[in-house]
């Protein structure tokens, strides 16, 4: 949007050049002149955004690392990188949001964790490749700022960076009247990663023989969840406040659908030094078989054995409200697995314990069998 403003200009009222004066509001021929137009009354205000910058300063602070150059408030971020510490360094890089789990957000009118989940779908996603999260770059759209709100979000942004070890780089708040609602928002980063060329994680590096260690979610993350609100909110006419006996403590409906998603990116970075590591899974949208999929060679297949764990009762919750098909959850949800670390079979008891020192809990799911790069999920979960 631009900035509407009246201003004399020399030569507006003569014969000569013509009308020269500047299009205000409501303006027309004949009529007398208006006063100008703010931004503030267009439905942006400058001051609230500046505002939320400042209050979100001391956070984004924290997250800094020895190679970030300069101080808030530049054009860019800069950041500089030690190549020295690589033979031949590549980077990596992954954006995305976090999609209608924003709205039980916004319902619930909590905002301070949906930032955790926006870093865990992009650094997740970077780790996966064997690479080091190095910044992130954040962009909070909504209708209205409100300083505190936004100092919210961004305080979960910068939780999350630090949990994942990455500096916040930077970011853009942007206030869009008449496309949000005021209370309304969106949210979205790119991350950067790097990684030694030799040390790229991949289907390429999958052997015969190597086992699928499943690491637990913390529950739905950041996936299906207008799923799960047409299913519970809408058919099921659930309360977000409605306390189910099933999740325990007097755990309300809201409180598990705003789970923080897990952050896996030290645990998986940690457990490459640790062992000998093929590959890594992030379980998103597409589920289990849709990922793991991801990492397979075209003449290897995945045994999953469902048997190994339980699912958390938020996808019995909403398998029996919905009463959907055992495929299609596996086709949407993490079901309980939000990564998969394909390791050398010599190393799974390894990693299982290294996993479970970080207080991660984890657990050999299956195998790599010779096949046609397709995932065999096996067994029933385990219930009860």
């Amino acid at each position: 949007m631009t900035h509407v403003s009246e201003r004399n200009s020399a030569g507006s009222n003569g014969a000569e050049g013509g009308d020269r004066r500047p299009w205000t509001a409501g303006s027309g021929r004949g009529g007398a002149r208006k006063r100008s137009v703010t931004y503030a009354e267009a439905g942006v205000s400058i001051e609230a955004g500046d505002r939320a910058v400042e209050l979100l300063k001391s956070k984004v602070r924290k997250t800094t690392r020895p190679e970030v150059m300069g101080d808030l408030g530049g054009f860019s971020g800069l950041f500089k990188l030690n190549t020295a510490k690589y033979k031949s360094p590549i980077l990596a890089s992954s954006t995305d949001g976090v999609g209608t789990k924003l709205v039980i957000a916004q319902q619930l009118d909590i905002h301070d964790t949906i930032g955790i989940d926006l870093v865990a779908m992009v650094v997740d996603d970077l780790v996966a490749c064997g690479a080091e999260p190095l910044f992130l770059l954040d962009y909070i759209a909504c209708g209205e700022v409100v300083p505190d709100k936004v100092a919210e979000i961004g305080a979960g942004i910068a939780d999350g960076c630090r949990y994942a070890g990455c500096a916040l780089l930077g970011g853009e708040t942007a206030e869009h009247p008449g496309v949000l609602r005021p209370d309304e928002y969106d949210v979205s980063a790119t991350g950067v990663g790097v990684v030694e060329e030799s040390e790229i994680l991949g289907r390429e590096r999958v052997e015969v023989g190597d086992a699928v260690i499943a690491m637990r979610s913390s529950g739905l993350h950041s996936n299906g969840y207008s799923l799960v609100r047409h299913v519970l909110l809408g058919a099921g006419r659930m309360r977000l406040d409605s306390v189910v006996d099933d999740f325990g403590s007097q755990r309300t409906l809201g409180e598990e659908l705003l789970t923080p998603t897990k952050i896996y990116a030290k645990d998986c970075l940690g457990l490459i030094e640790e062992t000998e590591v093929r590959a890594f899974s992030h379980v998103t949208g597409g589920g289990i078989p849709g990922n793991l999929v991801r990492v397979l060679p075209e003449h290897l297949d995945a045994v999953v054995d469902r048997s190994t764990w339980r699912p958390q009762p938020i996808f019995d919750l909403i398998q029996a409200k919905g009463r959907i098909e055992d495929h299609e959850m596996e086709a949407t949800f993490n079901m309980g697995v939000g990564m998969f670390a394909v390791v050398s079979s010599d190393d799974a008891d390894r990693a299982m314990a290294y996993l479970t020192g970080r207080g991660v809990e984890a657990w050999q799911v299956g195998e790599v069998i010779e096949g046609t790069g397709e995932v065999q999920m096996m067994g029933q979960y385990t219930r009860g």
